[in-house]
């Protein structure tokens, strides 16, 4: 397609709306990423964090000109961090960025890996509010530290007594400790206030604990919640803070991401190897720095979407799944459903947490009888045994679909739906 052709294509899904109702089920399972290849052709996908959307028009004519100039080296400067400080001021009325005091790493979790080799050694100690996203067991135990777990409370935010307890277990027999901690949180879709914020970091504090904040949802704040960065509130200084436009702009596959250290613990972050920078993509720093920069129109269509599909996913839950326990998240597009009401809790759990290739309880029977691929709770730790993550960062009908034929799974097994 050339220049004239693609501008027209992109000037035509600009007078479009909804970008999760723009692809067809036939146009996405061409696509040959993990969420449409990992399962057979009969299985809805509503697993991994990925959405079904396509590519803001912004970031693809970004990548399209980088292409077509051969701007394909290595990356340099500073314009991704200088991006992110733009939209952090716009969108989050924080303005404590400085360029000075970020680093550009590989992705997320590879950059906390890298903050926490900073700030632990091996034997020490990692506490995470549990239930929480897989790959901070899995990440942090392969790192050979230990993982101390903090469940949240039964309102799933943090649970403050809990986190104190975890912080003295951490620190116990003269280890050092930080708290990773998921802001917005994952898989329950909770948005920290600014006074829970403020409690940890004073906690944080009081016990000698450094945080570490995956902020990658961030830009993903459904309308009734508004995110707090985490090195905005006092006590912080020391915390380091994650985050790239992976989520909000749909980027997985466009590596880069921003490690920001507080202003105490800049020095820190200066002793991060050299090496580290040299893992994230050109292409994705050139994808990454657009969406922040000229993003912001799609994303907002996207969050009118989510929202909208938050909705519908609540009506859905309760026409079919009447049993299952829906906390419409306040951010993110994943949905956390407690099935235990279900009575598949005594279903065999596979392995452990972090366990990402394993399927246990309901999400291993909607799976196999309703064709609807989730993930299993079990994986996010303690708290998670019952439970299913749902992506609904997808069209409408086929949210729909999925939500029909998990009703049918559980009326056909006879269990509380079906009486």
């Amino acid at each position: 397609m050339d220049r004239m052709k693609r501008a027209d294509s992109q000037a035509s899904q600009n007078t479009r709306t909804d970008p999760l109702a723009r692809l067809s089920l036939e146009q996405l399972r061409k696509r040959t990423s993990m969420k449409w290849r990992a399962h057979p052709e009969d299985v809805l996908p509503l697993w991994v964090a990925e959405m079904d959307v396509p590519l803001a028009a912004p970031v693809a004519e970004a990548l399209h000109t980088a292409i077509d100039a051969g701007d394909t080296g290595y990356p340099y400067g500073t314009a991704y961090a200088e991006a992110l400080g733009e939209f952090a001021r716009e969108r989050w009325r924080w303005d404590g960025l400085r360029i000075e005091h970020t680093a550009i790493v590989p992705d997320v979790m590879l950059g906390i890996v890298e903050v926490l080799r900073l700030i632990t050694d091996p034997g020490d100690a990692v506490v995470v509010c549990s239930p929480v996203y897989p790959p901070f067991y899995a990440f942090v135990s392969h790192d050979a530290r230990d993982v101390v777990e903090a469940r949240l409370g039964p309102d799933l935010r943090i649970d403050l007594d809990a986190l104190e307890e975890a912080f003295v277990r951490a620190r116990s027999h003269g280890r050092r400790a930080a708290f990773l901690m998921s802001n917005p949180h994952n898989p329950t879709g909770v948005v920290h206030t600014r006074e829970e914020l403020e409690a940890v970091a004073r906690l944080a504090r009081e016990h000698g604990v450094r945080v570490v904040s995956d902020e990658i949802h961030a830009p993903v704040v459904l309308p009734g919640a508004a995110f707090t960065p985490f090195l905005s509130v006092p006590g912080s200084e020391n915390a380091f803070a994650l985050t790239s436009a992976s989520k909000a702009w749909n980027l997985a596959g466009l590596k880069a991401a921003v490690a920001i250290a507080g202003a105490e613990a800049a020095d820190d972050l200066r002793r991060m190897p050299e090496e580290v920078g040299h893992g994230p993509s050109h292409l994705g720093i050139i994808a990454h720095t657009t969406a922040f920069r000229d993003g912001g129109d799609w994303l907002d269509e996207l969050l009118l979407g989510l929202d909208a599909n938050r909705s519908l996913l609540g009506q859905l839950v309760e026409e079919h799944l009447p049993e299952v326990r829906y906390h419409p998240p306040q951010a993110t597009y994943l949905a956390w459903l407690d099935c235990t009401g279900l009575g598949l809790h005594g279903d065999r759990q596979a392995d452990g947490p972090g366990v990402v290739s394993e399927m246990a309880g309901p999400a291993k029977m909607f799976l196999d009888e309703a064709r609807v691929a989730l993930s299993s709770g079990h994986v996010f730790g303690s708290g998670g045994a019952g439970c299913v993550r749902l992506n609904f960062a997808t069209s409408p009908d086929i949210l729909r679909e999925a939500l029909t034929r998990m009703g049918s799974a559980v009326r056909r097994r006879g269990g509380p739906s079906g009486q």
